[in-house]
């Protein structure tokens, strides 16, 4: 089993910046590939950014390019979202998501989810 644990949610100004942690435990941490989703009120739940185990290959959905940046440390079993440049339409629940070996950026292929977090852009 994995458990993953998000944090760094919150509310800011249009323009100002968030980082998002997930903390992962219950399994090796580096076997997973990881991924950010969100969900907005009344909307489909998206792959906004993903990484693959090494770090190697990350992908960004076209409304976040630019602005925002997963990373991860396999030594503290963590990954990151930094998001810059935040706008009204980014508010949303975050959550973390594990995947088992590849790189996936569908909401059914990924077979972890941590408890989400909030985040809220005013502006």
């Amino acid at each position: 089993q994995v458990q993953l644990v998000e944090s760094g949610g919150g509310l800011v100004q249009a323009g100002g910046s968030l980082r998002l942690s997930c903390a992962a435990s219950g399994r090796v941490f580096s076997n997973y590939a990881m991924a950010w989703f969100r969900q907005a009120p009344g909307k489909e739940r998206e792959c906004v950014a993903a990484i693959s185990r090494s770090s190697a290959s990350t992908y960004y959905a076209d409304s976040v390019k630019g602005r925002f940046t997963i990373s991860r440390d396999n030594a503290k079993n963590t990954v990151y979202l930094q998001m810059n440049t935040l706008r009204p339409e980014d508010t949303a629940v975050y959550y973390c998501a594990a995947n088992f070996l590849n790189m996936r950026v569908h909401v059914d292929e990924y077979d972890y989810w941590g408890q989400g977090t909030q985040v809220t852009v005013s502006s």
